[in-house]
């Protein structure tokens, strides 16, 4: 196996500038990108008047984001390793570019649903950056940075939410769309300008009929998850896409371990040290994700409810900001949490404080500033489980395969996630009674929710505590500390070195 050299010191004043400009910069990126996801939640209940389409079309402005962006964050990382990670990431961040132009010059569904699934394939751009941080900084920066760049999707979730509601509710609703294409132009000129290009690479070619069968999967998976509570969980065409998922996993499975460069190395990710950190990334994504979605409604039901606050869209959302703002202050603790007891360690404790969150939030769902007060607790725990998980993924992984791995770990928080929304969606449906002539869910419903979020997060526990255990003060691996894989190393370029 080759290994690529670590960066050297900066050869010039400006290199140094710029090589500790890295982080901040990919950071940047991938809170743009996760804003992106949660963008259009507080417009969704308007777009019906807005452009005349139906309410299951706008809802599909959420749905084909999860669906695109998880077919490309695999696909894409798979792409960077082979031919560039900084590559990659600028075709990525100028995709999302071109989806927030098309939605903020078009009022027409298709479009706006066209450019919606162009914003989803960016979410490739966290596991990108994680790789080249991996690739690119000197070994004592790699956890804390690392740590940053994966707390970045729930950061930006935290923060979107609110700064959508405000923009929704004060101005003409296209211009978050424009905000959005300003700030992809924004991430692209900061890359072009200061992220050096990695010299690891893996050898192979791009595996087309695996890619194909792969998106296959995953669309066929996730339609029947996201849409099974509208359709019928027990309709043909749910239980058809289900069968069929499976039935071309299976094929693509057998095609995947029998073809040289497969775009997901299945042996790989049959490894415990992996597989256990991505049934724990699912989990963790699942519980993570309750916290959002039930705490913005929650406080907008009406008093008649009994238990509703009958707070405005944008308070619903502020509701949330502390949360993003604790993950911001959390993001360096959980990384010497990490280095200093080992990322097995910190996935736990993170699991546990996640449960502690939701105990808080079932006792506590009439008070605004308690409400608050249990979806930071959950919001912390979330903040240090997204530190961790890419460094377990990064020790189990040879190094030239560190953006697909780190890709589908993404991958099963966004499938995490599009669980959790079904859940979420069937229970506030189900569990109803009727309050002031409208039919509202109860209270119990929220109280349901919670119960089956902190069994997800103990269920994460118990999927980090069958890992190989930690070996204290062990950080992440580079280049050659990794075993397996082949990596070849084209001439250095890291700004490090003080090259432009």
């Amino acid at each position: 196996m080759t290994s690529a050299v670590p960066p050297s010191s900066s050869a010039s004043p400006s290199g140094h500038v710029r090589s500790r400009l890295v982080v901040p910069v990919l950071a940047f990126c991938g809170m743009v990108v996760a804003v992106m996801q949660t963008l259009v939640v507080p417009l969704l209940p308007h777009i019906p008047e807005l452009t005349g389409a139906s309410a299951g079309a706008a809802g599909w402005l959420v749905t084909v984001t999860l669906l695109t962006g998880a077919v490309f964050t695999p696909v894409l990382g798979r792409v960077g390793d082979l031919y560039g990670k900084r590559r990659v990431l600028l075709a990525s961040l100028a995709v999302l570019t071109l989806g927030s132009v098309l939605c903020a010059v078009s009022s027409d569904i298709g479009v706006l649903i066209t450019g919606r699934a162009l914003q989803g394939t960016a979410l490739a751009v966290i596991p990108l950056g994680i790789s080249i941080i991996r690739d690119e900084l000197p070994a004592e920066r790699v956890v804390p940075s690392i740590a940053l760049m994966s707390s970045t999707l729930g950061i930006g979730a935290a923060i979107g939410l609110p700064l959508a509601a405000v923009v929704t509710e004060n101005f003409d609703w296209h211009t978050m769309f424009w905000a959005s294409a300003a700030l992809g132009l924004l991430d692209l000129l900061l890359v072009l300008s200061i992220v050096p290009e990695s010299g690891v690479r893996s050898r192979g070619r791009f595996d087309v009929p695996g890619t194909l069968g792969l998106a296959a999967v995953l669309v066929g998976l996730l339609l029947a998850i996201t849409q099974g509570s509208g359709w019928g969980w027990t309709s043909p065409l749910t239980l058809g896409l289900l069968g069929a998922s499976v039935a071309v996993g299976l094929l693509w499975g057998r095609y995947e371990l029998r073809t040289p460069s497969p775009i997901m190395d299945l042996r790989v990710s049959a490894r415990p040290a992996v597989l256990l950190t991505n049934v724990a990334a699912l989990l963790i994504g699942f519980s993570f994700y309750a916290n959002s979605l039930v705490t913005a409604q929650l406080v907008q039901e009406p008093t008649s409810t009994g238990y509703g606050l009958g707070a405005s869209i944008v308070v619903s959302g502020l509701a949330l900001l502390p949360g993003g703002l604790a993950m911001v202050a959390l993001s360096p603790v959980s990384a010497r949490i990490s280095a200093t007891y080992g990322p097995r360690t910190a996935l736990a404790l993170a699991a546990v404080v996640m449960t502690a969150g939701y105990v808080v939030r079932f006792f506590t769902s009439h008070s605004l500033w308690l409400i608050v007060a249990g979806a930071t607790v959950v919001a912390c725990g979330t903040a240090i489980a997204y530190s961790a998980l890419p460094v377990l993924v990064i020790r189990a992984v040879p190094v030239s395969e560190t953006a697909s791995a780190n890709g589908l770990n993404t991958l099963m928080r966004s499938v995490g996630q599009a669980g959790c929304s079904a859940v979420v969606t069937a229970v506030l449906a189900r569990v109803t009674f009727v309050a002031d002539g409208r039919t509202a869910p109860t209270l119990h419903a929220y109280l349901l929710i919670f119960l089956i979020a902190a069994g997800a997060a103990l269920a994460a526990l118990v999927a980090t505590l069958l890992l190989p255990p930690d070996r204290p003060g062990r950080g992440a691996p580079r280049g050659g500390e990794q075993p397996g894989g082949t990596v070849t190393v084209s001439p250095p370029t890291s700004a490090a070195r003080g090259t432009a």
